[in-house]
């Protein structure tokens, strides 16, 4: 492959967050119209600097987090994807605008030094470093996997560590169905996990395990708690991308939705999601009521190939590269293979022959679309240190959940061995 493509610049030193005005006035006509709730436990005596984690479940997150931190700076750690914009003609940088307001570029699950110099620049600095360790938007609206080197990641800052829990987000517009539903109130729960001399005195092993146990959450039973009703008619549509194993026949990639059902197309049995999120069948034993828990079986389905051995998947895919933030260059087609070694993409294009291997232990979680951008459909993103590619399958049955949870349970399973 053609490597002339500039790359985005990681080694520019992250800026003190400027145009604050604009960043309250873009955030604060969201929060009000949702009614959020922001809780503060233990925070009367923090103050900047400190490291901010949140739960990632839509955009809306970053708006309550600016209202939470008001009236101080921050600076947000966003995927390179964030720093280009769609245009009438393509796409188009807005790297400048995203550098004045304080986003500091990530590659998603990659290991980069170069970020944690950045985020020590900004407690130099005085200011929040905000982070979503999560990655990727939660799939069902509940907790994803943390990385472990988090712990060592807040021992290093020195400062304290603050939780931010938002809840609703993903019952409002979830990643599956983008669209905003007008839930409210949300709610947002800051809290105080270590002042700087707790953390001081524990270990990297304990704080870990302390974040890990502050991040359990889950939407759809905080909606119901709630007795949020969601009655916009197309609630489930979508559905079916993260639910995509039928728990009735076993059949996988053959469910569907549309309206408020969901349905599988091999056996036809349909349910359907009430106004509190709650799934019913239309006939017969409902199976799982709560979609956590449908998804979850999923992922013991994927655990079971794992352990057997047997877990494999090669998909024709479409190729994109996102070597910077001035848009997507189409690189060629290729084969995706994800099994018991991990993924390797390999093709050829206009720019020659590409490769990309990564192994299993390489990678805990992967990071997944659907519909991405609305062109070629679900997809795959894989990251180097200076790349991304966007590997959308075609002309195969395939999820792009069932592979995101199969890249976390190989993790697993490599770690176990």
């Amino acid at each position: 492959m053609n490597e002339s493509f500039p790359r985005f610049d990681m080694l520019e030193h992250p800026k003190r967050q400027r145009l604050l005005p604009l960043a309250w006035a873009i955030s604060f006509p969201a929060v009000w119209q949702h009614r959020t709730k922001i809780e503060k436990i233990n925070m009367e005596t923090v103050k900047p600097p400190y490291i901010l984690l949140c739960n990632h479940n839509a955009f809306l997150d970053f708006k309550v987090t600016t209202a939470a931190v008001f009236p101080h700076r921050a600076n947000y750690v966003v995927a390179i994807d964030g720093f280009t914009t769609p245009t009438k003609k393509g796409f188009a940088s807005r790297e400048w605008l995203l550098r004045i307001v304080g986003c500091i570029c990530k590659r998603k699950f990659t290991n980069d030094a170069i970020l944690v110099r950045h985020l020590n620049r900004v407690i130099k600095n005085g200011d929040i470093a905000v982070l979503y360790p999560e990655a990727r938007y939660s799939l069902c609206g509940t907790n994803a996997v943390l990385p472990d080197s988090l712990g060592k990641l807040c021992k290093l800052l020195k400062v304290p560590v603050v939780t931010m829990i938002l809840h609703g987000h993903h019952i409002n517009s979830p990643v599956w169905n983008l669209s905003d539903r007008g839930v409210k109130p949300t709610e947002a729960q800051m809290s105080l996990l270590y002042s700087a001399e707790a953390l001081s005195s524990a270990s990297a092993e304990e704080v870990n395990a302390a974040i890990n146990a502050a991040f359990i959450y889950d939407d759809f039973a905080w909606q119901r708690e709630r007795g949020i009703r969601v009655a916009c008619p197309d609630r489930t549509e979508g559905l079916h991308k993260v639910l995509y194993q039928c728990p009735h026949c076993k059949a996988e990639y053959q469910m569907d939705s549309k309206g408020s059902e969901l349905f599988c197309s091999v056996c036809k049995k349909r349910w359907e999601m009430d106004e509190l999120g709650v799934l019913h069948a239309k006939d017969g034993e409902t199976e799982f009521s709560h979609i956590p828990d449908w998804y979850e079986w999923e992922r013991k389905n994927v655990r079971r190939e794992i352990e057997d051995g047997t877990y494999s998947i090669a998909c024709p895919v479409r190729v994109e590269s996102l070597p910077n933030a001035k848009g997507y260059i189409s690189i060629g087609e290729g084969v995706l293979t994800h099994n018991m070694d991990g993924f390797t993409v390999r093709g050829s294009g206009r720019y020659g022959d590409f490769e990309m291997v990564k192994p299993v232990p390489t990678l805990y979680s992967c990071h997944i679309e659907f519909n991405y951008l609305g062109k070629y459909g679900d997809c795959v993103d894989l990251n180097t240190l200076d790349d991304t590619w966007y590997c959308y399958p075609y002309d195969c049955k395939f999820s792009v959940t069932k592979i995101a949870l199969a890249t976390e349970e190989l993790f697993l399973h490599f770690h176990r061995r």
